[in-house]
């Protein structure tokens, strides 16, 4: 069973940084596709960014493309969000989701965490 537990969100002011993590419990993280989906209060979720399992491809939507870098560290077991430049409309909970042998893009990932919040403020 695959456990994801987030972290590093928090309070920021529009423009600023931060950098989330997602640290995955199971075995064998590097045939595991990850990403990073968000969801404001009243919106249903959606996918910011995505970085597959075999060559670390990433995917992003269009909302973030210039501003966030998804990475992982294999050997940390752990997949990165860095979020520079953000914005009010970035204000969410941020879920990482895990998916073996994934693509890494939109859809089919088969582990979710928990979440954590990010408060953009202007």
């Amino acid at each position: 069973q695959v456990q994801l537990v987030e972290s590093g969100g928090g309070l920021v002011q529009a423009g600023g940084s931060l950098r989330l993590s997602c640290a995955h419990s199971g075995r064998a993280f590097g045939t595991y596709a990850m990403g990073w989906f968000r969801q404001a209060p009243g919106k249903e979720r959606e996918f910011v960014a995505g970085i597959n399992w075999s060559d670390s491809r990433t995917t992003y939507a269009d909302s973030v493309k210039g501003r966030f870098t998804i990475s992982r560290d294999n050997a940390k077991n752990t997949v990165y969000l860095q979020m520079n430049s953000l914005k009010s409309e970035d204000t969410a909970i941020y879920h990482c989701a895990a998916d073996r042998f994934g693509a890494g893009r939109d859809t089919d990932y088969a582990y979710w965490g928990q979440g954590t919040q990010v408060t953009v403020s202007s």
